[in-house]
């Protein structure tokens, strides 16, 4: 009886690992298509009690999706600005920049001459590095320019189309639904609508704090406007990678251009380092982890995964795969064990 137990165990943990490795090559091999659609689910679940009580003021559908669809332009073309505001205003410091650039690595390769007696000619190095690697870096930027386009091309797309045909949706998950389980998915859904609201006001409270860490380290190194600028840097986190990196470009360029030491820009580098590092690894996993009920090492591990399958995004979209699992599994006495592993 109890090596039936045990081949039973290794069965059931055998299925589940067939399962997560297989559901990690379908999400990893159809990002393209995923990644926009989950995104539209995501917002259009966030707008929705907007859309509904719209609605309940007898709005028509359209107009109130419309309207949901204006609010989220809005936002995207606030944070699109604060982008392109930071690449001009970098832009016209880039000249003065370049040549304190090439002044500052003359003098490290005087100072590495007269100590150690070794010549170098990096600025010369510089250049020649450059042009050997324009070629790949265009390429990449022009790559993830195209993805990045089309991802907010089709994300309003799909959030309308979620929005407005909820119905079918519902309607098709009551379909595929045990019968057992149609009581559930009632819950589910409620609960689905509670939990991304949760994850919003996580992900303020987040971008809030990361804020304040960033203008209170560029304040103490005497940064103009920290305060400005540790927001800005902060909200900019929402576009991964791209983000973080020019937002940062203008208070490393003002600091560089008001103090002349090269050492400054340096703390401004490591300051976003360390805040980031803290984002990422302690704030973000227990501020919104207390806001989906879910625990650190699952938020850790569903960030960690996010990105290893779909970069940027999925470390902000596995987030709330990890809570809807979590709800699921409390409705499902079966998957018990699962909610433990889960739960906070």
């Amino acid at each position: 009886m109890s090596n039936y137990q045990n081949n039973s165990r290794i069965s059931l943990v055998v299925k589940y690992l067939q399962i997560i490795l297989f559901a990690g090559i379908l999400l990893y091999l159809g990002r393209t298509l995923f990644i926009p659609l989950f995104f539209g689910l995501l917002i259009a679940i966030i707008m929705y009690p907007v859309a509904r009580w719209l609605e309940t003021r007898k709005i028509t559908r359209s107009v109130a999706i419309g309207i949901c669809l204006l609010i989220v332009m809005i936002i995207f073309s606030a944070l699109i600005y604060l982008l392109i505001w930071q690449i001009n205003v970098f832009r016209n410091e880039s000249g003065v920049i370049l040549k304190k650039l090439g002044e500052a690595l003359k003098e490290i390769q005087t100072w590495i001459n007269e100590h150690t007696g070794i010549s170098l000619n990096l600025y010369n190095n510089r250049e020649t590095g450059i042009g050997t690697n324009l070629g790949g870096w265009l390429k990449g930027v022009l790559q993830a320019t195209v993805s990045t386009l089309f991802t907010l091309f089709m994300v309003p797309i799909f959030m309308v189309l979620f929005m407005y045909n909820r119905q079918v949706f519902v309607a098709f998950l009551r379909l595929i639904t045990p019968a057992d389980y149609r009581e559930q998915l009632n819950n589910v859904l409620q609960q689905a609508i509670h939990t991304y609201f949760r994850y919003i006001r996580g992900m303020i409270l987040v971008y809030l704090l990361v804020g304040v860490l960033n203008s209170l380290g560029l304040w103490a190194l005497g940064v103009r406007h920290p305060l400005l600028f540790g927001m800005i840097c902060a909200v900019m986190t929402i576009i991964p990678y791209a983000g973080i990196i020019i937002s940062a470009l203008l208070p490393v360029s003002m600091i560089w251009l008001q103090t002349d030491n090269i050492l400054y820009p340096l703390g401004v580098i490591a300051v976003f380092a360390v805040v980031q590092y803290l984002e990422a690894n302690i704030i973000f996993p227990r501020i919104v982890g207390a806001q989906l009920n879910v625990s650190t090492l699952a938020m850790l591990v569903s960030v960690i995964a996010g990105g290893i399958i779909w970069g940027g995004a999925g470390m902000i979209l596995f987030i709330p795969f990890v809570a809807m699992l979590k709800i699921i599994s409390n409705q499902l006495p079966e998957l018990k064990h699962l909610n433990i592993l889960l739960g906070r």
